[in-house]
């Protein structure tokens, strides 16, 4: 786990932080903890494989399901989010370059 709760701190003032429901060898999990971490997100990564509580928090937003990942920005949970959806609901602005590609190719959502 990164993010506030690993080192027991809060995380740096006017740092964009979500929390990132994620389980080992998920690619996309994997691609959008790189994009976000591009973009300057403070991730707090929650492994729904090491942590009952985690995955029961994941399908009690799925509906049953340990879909991931899923990243929770305040009070609103996102199945399988598109990096520019998870930017757009922190209020940043993908950076310049070749990130602004990754973040696809649709609008937001």
């Amino acid at each position: 786990m990164s993010g506030p709760e690993a080192d027991g701190g809060a995380a740096a003032p006017g740092a964009a932080t979500a929390v990132l429901y994620w389980r080992p060898r998920c690619g996309f999990c994997a691609r959008l903890r790189r994009r976000l971490t591009a973009a300057g997100v403070e991730l707090d990564e929650r492994n729904i494989w090491e942590d009952d509580a985690h995955a029961a928090a994941v399908r009690a937003v799925t509906g049953g399901d340990e879909t991931v990942p899923t990243v929770v920005v305040g009070d609103r949970a996102m199945v399988n989010p598109s990096s520019r959806a998870v930017l757009a609901e922190l209020g940043i602005e993908p950076p310049p370059g070749r990130l602004r590609s990754w973040l696809g190719r649709r609008g937001p959502g």
